[in-house]
């Protein structure tokens, strides 16, 4: 097991007890029901969200010190704006399958409920495998260093998935089939699927056989869609502390949890964010460049939060100076 989970238990607990409680009170109390979620109430859970891992940050800072903050910070931010840019595909997939806005909360919170594990598979697999990797010690233009495998491969990919980002169009997940996607060919695989919804339900029994509904096929569609925007966030993240997974999962966590109230209150505005890709084309180009050189230049955790920060407060001043026009 990582040295820092084991150095660490009482931050580990502090994380799991108040995921826990926040998920309950979630699903049991706040949304026992399923409604549509309004403004007033987005805009209240992601205030929560955000101060909770604020203070969680600063335990951290606390604890671990001012490097370990500002990976916890870098990290944060980082996959917080890889997940406002999945928010655009999973309107679409709401659109394409007709599902009703006061479903839309149960379909997000299970959802992420499949990410909080795949998640954890992706990290704590990847911070082994990159142990793993490293190449033995050489001389490299008059320094010693060794470089690891799989961080460089993960650096190029991350600067190629930026140029992609960057000319990326809209356009190409607008006309995309969401109904043979992975998610909903599983689903179809083994269940028979009603026609309908039946209201929040993701089974029911007719004539005697036992057959899922139109929810489900949406839930798998979201979760497989998360994984695919995890190719791109879980290795960014490992550019920032790729030796601790306590950092990267919680950080990690606390971003997606608090991306369905953020789904919620933009979902209406996302026209005002269209500058926001170029923004994250830069941060992905911006790791898969710090990726590629650490073995001889270290950028530091205080810095790359900075130009991370820079790169979004710019991305998104450009989208209200310049914005596009609302559909």
């Amino acid at each position: 097991m990582n040295d820092h989970l084991i150095n660490h238990p009482a931050i580990l607990a502090i994380f799991g007890v108040t995921i826990v409680i926040m998920l309950l009170l979630d699903l049991g109390v706040f949304n026992k029901n399923s409604h549509t979620v309004s403004n007033k109430e987005a805009i209240t859970w992601s205030v929560v969200w955000i101060s909770l891992s604020m203070i969680f940050s600063g335990i951290i800072y606390y604890v671990m010190g001012f490097d370990a903050f500002t990976k916890f910070q870098s990290a944060y931010w980082i996959e917080k704006a890889l997940s406002v840019d999945n928010l655009f595909v999973f309107i679409l997939v709401f659109g394409f399958f007709n599902v009703p806005k006061h479903l839309h909360h149960k379909v997000l919170f299970w959802g992420i409920i499949g990410a909080l594990v795949f998640r954890a598979i992706f990290i704590f697999t990847g911070v082994e495998l990159i142990n793993l990797t490293y190449l033995p010690e050489m001389e490299i233009f008059g320094h010693v260093t060794r470089i690891n495998v799989l961080l460089t491969i993960f650096g190029i990919f991350l600067i190629v998935a930026g140029i992609k980002s960057w000319s990326s169009q809209e356009d190409d997940d607008e006309n995309k089939d969401f109904s043979k996607s992975a998610g909903a060919r599983v689903v179809h695989r083994f269940f028979k699927v009603t026609d309908n919804f039946e209201g929040d339900r993701f089974f029911v029994i007719k004539n005697g056989i036992r057959m899922a509904t139109p929810l489900l096929v949406v839930v798998a569609v979201i979760e497989f869609t998360d994984l695919i925007f995890a190719v791109d966030s879980i290795p960014a993240i490992f550019a920032i502390a790729p030796n601790d997974p306590l950092i990267l999962y919680t950080s990690n966590i606390f971003a997606i949890l608090g991306l369905r109230a953020l789904y919620f209150l933009l979902a209406n505005f996302m026209h005002m964010f269209s500058k926001l890709h170029y923004g994250l084309a830069l941060i992905l180009s911006f790791i898969g460049i710090k990726m590629l050189i650490a073995p001889f230049i270290h950028i530091s955790s205080p810095l790359s939060l900075a130009v991370v920060g820079g790169i979004l407060i710019c991305a998104v001043a450009a989208s209200f100076l310049f914005p596009a026009k609302e559909e």
